[in-house]
């Protein structure tokens, strides 16, 4: 009996290779977590005050060789600002072309059940893999694993993420921050918040009545502007569901409106 297809598709990427005796230790001072001695991780790119330049899946791909996987339209932007900043760090970065294909259902050990290894990925709250420059063909649309990450609660940049976000706000603190490694561009903030207080607003799960609301549309609750739409799609297994930037006074249950659609906060991932 021939093998099933997986389930299986194509991730919009940009890339940035960091290669050089210096790459590693460079990143480790530039990265919100550890660069991982094998394997991959997930990090964030962030200004001195802790806002987002960009999320990173960070793959070493050798000893002296970084893979910086991120947001299409980020791919320049990652690689300018860590030229800008290198200064005399050994190292050579540069913009990469690649393809990335996210296929799901593999078994333990990062196997994608398609023959080809890949790197594990936490945006879509199931068992999924990243294969770069890999052979397995697509078999869902764009707009399936979009539904995939709004159903996962996962934060994309554009939507959930931009340069005024702190990770707090985004709930990546666990996936993408490292509280005990060196100094990072923002960390002082980052850490003063965790230990120190909390974010006025965070990624919150909305459910619609009647359809989904358009992104960016104001969510107001009892009368008040509490946030925005950030993404919206008609999920098969959960209807018309949402995630939006709230103030963190909006308790999970509350009732409100975006754009004059009636919604219910709900926790993520949706369930």
């Amino acid at each position: 009996m021939a093998p099933t297809q997986p389930a299986a598709a194509r991730r919009p990427r940009g890339y940035v290779s960091v290669r050089g005796p210096g790459a590693v230790e460079y990143l480790q001072r530039m990265l919100s977590n550890d660069v991982p001695a094998a394997g991959s991780t997930d990090a964030l790119l962030l200004t001195a005050k802790a806002r987002v330049l960009a999320p990173l899946l960070v793959w070493r791909r050798g000893e002296q060789d970084v893979l910086l996987l991120t947001e299409p339209e980020l791919a320049v932007v990652v690689s300018a600002h860590l030229e800008k900043m290198r200064f005399a760090s050994r190292c050579e970065i540069a913009v990469e072309e690649h393809t990335s294909t996210i296929v799901f259902g593999g078994g333990s050990g990062g196997g994608s059940g398609s023959g080809e290894a890949g790197i594990p990925n936490r945006d879509y709250g199931r068992s999924a893999v990243e294969v770069v420059d890999g052979t397995v063909a697509a078999t869902m649309s764009d707009e399936e694993l979009e539904r995939l990450r709004i159903e996962a609660g996962t934060p994309r940049f554009g939507r959930e993420l931009d340069d005024r976000v702190l990770p707090a706000e985004a709930g990546l603190e666990e996936r993408a921050i490292s509280f005990t490694k060196g100094c990072y561009p923002g960390q002082e903030p980052v850490a003063r918040l965790h230990y120190r207080g909390h974010a006025n607003r965070g990624v919150r799960g909305v459910r619609f009545d009647g359809g989904p609301a358009s992104p960016a549309a104001e969510v107001v609750v009892d009368g008040a502007n509490v946030g925005r739409i950030t993404s919206a799609v008609e999920s098969p297994r959960f209807g018309p569901i949402g995630l939006a930037i709230l103030r963190r006074e909006v308790g999970e249950g509350a009732h409100g409106d975006a754009g004059g659609v009636p919604l219910t906060v709900v926790p993520l991932p949706f369930a």
